[in-house]
This record gives C-alpha cells, structure tokens and sequence, in this order.
C-alpha cells in the first residue's frame, strides 16, 4: 500500500504563506491599536476640563483647552491679583500662600521684598484694608511663554481715609501641571514685575483738598 505524500514545496509554500499571513496581521493590528491610542491621548489631554463664565475650572468635563486658554490666562492672572494685593489684617497670610502657588520665584521674591520693607507690618500696625476693585489683563498668546500686561485698580482703606491706585504689572504664563485645589489652571507667572503705581484722584480725595 503506497502512503501519498505531498510535494515538499507545495508544504513549503503553505507554511510560509501561513507565517506571512500572521505576520502581516499582528503587524496591521499593532499599528491601528497604537494610532488608536494616540487618538485617544490626544482627545483625553485636549479636552479633561472645562472652563465656566466666571474663569473656575471643573476637571473631567470634555472640552477644548485651546479654546479657553484667554478665559484660563484672564481668570488666572485676576485670581493671583487679588491673593496677592487685596489683604488685610485678618485674610493676608492666607491669601498671600495661595497667591504664591500661582507663581515661580520672581513672585516669592517681591513678597519677600515687601516683607523686608515692612508692607505687611504696617498693615496690621494701622489695620489698613486693601481692597482690589479691578483687574485687567492683556494676553500674547501667539506662543509660550505667553506675555501679560495686568492693570490693578486698588483701594487702601485708612479708616476715615480711602486712597485709589492703580499698578501696573508685567510678566509671562507658562504652563505647569494643574494641582487643585492650589493651582487649578495649570498657569504659572514667570519673571513678574510692578511696572508702575499711581495715585488715582477721586471725588473723595477732592472733597478732602
């Protein structure tokens, strides 16, 4: 009884079109699960936040970060302002810490200068109360680091006496990782500089003359 074998060649050919079918397979499966992933990345980074109206941030919502970086930019440098330059007595420690997470050394070092020249001791020497009316930022979000130009309207309150002023300052937002509750727009202001303070005339202190 004669047993039928196949060609050599013939078996060959079929393992070595069952080993490039697998191949080939495996390979076009890696690459959609890895543009797949990239995809997915990019959807999860570009869009975890949202902003609302009034600039606070709630994480794990679906939105553009792109979209809102003016809204984040604005509402970060308006927060920071008014940590660090509406103080009194009771609330300056306090709002001076958050204020320094919003920003890199050129921040710490202008409070330690303040510091050094008595500003906090006089506040709670004579009980002054400053109070932020105003904050205007402008933005060049072309690239980063992104450049700002913050205008503060402030009033110190000498209890009978209230004086306006308005600051002027400089610097520049990168960005970092968000930590909430200290830091929830991901923003920090590098190489920060008061520009200029001036003395704002009002009816009051025309009343006073």
């Amino acid at each position: 009884m004669k047993i039928p074998y196949k060609n050599i060649y013939d078996v060959l050919r079929t393992n070595r079109f069952i080993v490039l079918s697998v191949v080939i397979s495996s390979a076009l499966t890696c690459v959609v699960s890895v543009l797949l992933v990239i995809q997915l990345h990019r959807e999860s980074t570009n869009s975890a936040f949202v902003v609302n109206e009034d600039g606070t941030v709630v994480p794990l919502q679906l939105v553009s970060q792109r979209e809102n970086l003016a809204v984040e930019a604005k509402a970060h440098l308006e927060l920071f302002h008014r940590y660090f330059y509406g103080i009194d007595a009771s609330n300056y420690e306090r709002n001076l810490e958050k204020a320094l997470w919003l920003g890199d050394v050129s921040v710490t070092d202008l409070y330690r200068q303040k510091q050094a020249e008595g500003v906090f001791n006089r506040l709670l020497q004579y009980s002054l109360v400053q109070e932020v009316v105003r904050v205007e930022s402008q933005l060049e979000l072309q690239r980063e680091p992104y450049r700002f130009r913050s205008v503060t309207l402030f009033k110190i309150n000498r209890g009978s006496v209230t004086d306006t002023y308005e600051l002027t300052t400089t610097g520049k937002l990168v960005h970092v990782d968000r930590n909430f509750p200290h830091n929830t727009h991901g923003l920090l202001i590098t190489e920060f500089f008061e520009n200029s303070l001036r003395r704002i005339q009002t009816d009051d202190n025309q009343k006073r003359k």
